[in-house]
């Protein structure tokens, strides 16, 4: 006897059939766990994480073995250089103002591309709030190039913002607080190139928030320069 069994048989069809129509995405989905799973515990693997690794530390750095690890598989997982993963960042939206704020310097520009950022970084960015701190008080300026009606990036507009002054190009991966879809690594990679066609040495950054294995791929992989995210989310938060 199945669970099921005390449901009205016409529900049962119906559930089979929705279970029918979705197994392609469902396989599709599995497939993509078990490569990001493979690539996880590949770099677990290469880096020989023990448990000694696992202990506690002051939070200093000093002879901290395990953080420079976990910050090297971050690192290769991810697509990067080198990586920051620390508990003194206390939320995503810390980590991508250090990101971008570390980029540039007075007389620089932020620009992002995918519209508005969400609402908890516009403060950061001084785009709301009162502006104590912002960087607009020491002369970096930040705008943003409003999307298409239809949520894809203006690449005519982009073209025409970008200029001299722009050191950072921002990419907001997630729709945030907007109705839009999420962007794709494929999607990212077309900004990328056109951003490149007018600004080939420009800083690239994505906030990914939201985004880390949600492919195979990741925005490094496909030219970005910068990314950061939340592990309150998919890397750390499942």
């Amino acid at each position: 006897m199945s669970w099921m069994d005390k449901f009205d048989p016409k529900l049962q069809t119906m559930v089979k059939e929705v279970d029918a129509q979705i197994a392609p995405q469902l396989a599709k989905i599995d497939a993509r766990i078990l490569e990001n799973q493979n690539k996880v515990l590949t770099s677990f693997q290469n880096h020989h994480v023990a448990e000694s690794y696992l202990t506690g530390s002051t939070g200093y750095g000093h002879n901290d073995e395990g953080r420079d690890v976990l910050e090297a598989i971050y690192a290769d997982v991810l697509g990067g250089e080198d990586a920051l993963v620390r508990p003194q960042f206390v939320s995503g939206t810390h980590a991508i103002g250090v990101a971008l704020l570390g980029l540039v310097r007075p007389g620089d520009d932020i620009v992002y591309i995918t519209g508005k950022p969400y609402d908890t970084l516009q403060e950061v960015l001084g785009l709301a709030g009162n502006g104590i701190g912002a960087p607009q008080e020491y002369g970096i300026g930040v705008d943003y190039v409003d999307l298409l009606p239809n949520g894809a990036v203006d690449d005519d507009a982009v073209k025409a913002r970008l200029n001299d002054k722009t050191k950072v190009v921002a990419i907001q991966r997630s729709r945030g607080y907007a109705t839009r879809d999420s962007f794709t690594v494929d999607q990212i990679a077309a900004m990328i190139k056109v951003v490149r066609s007018v600004l080939p040495n420009v800083w690239i950054f994505v906030d990914n928030a939201y985004g880390e294995f949600s492919e195979t791929k990741e925005p490094l992989e496909v030219g970005a320069d910068v990314m950061a995210g939340s592990l309150f989310k998919n890397a750390g938060g499942g």
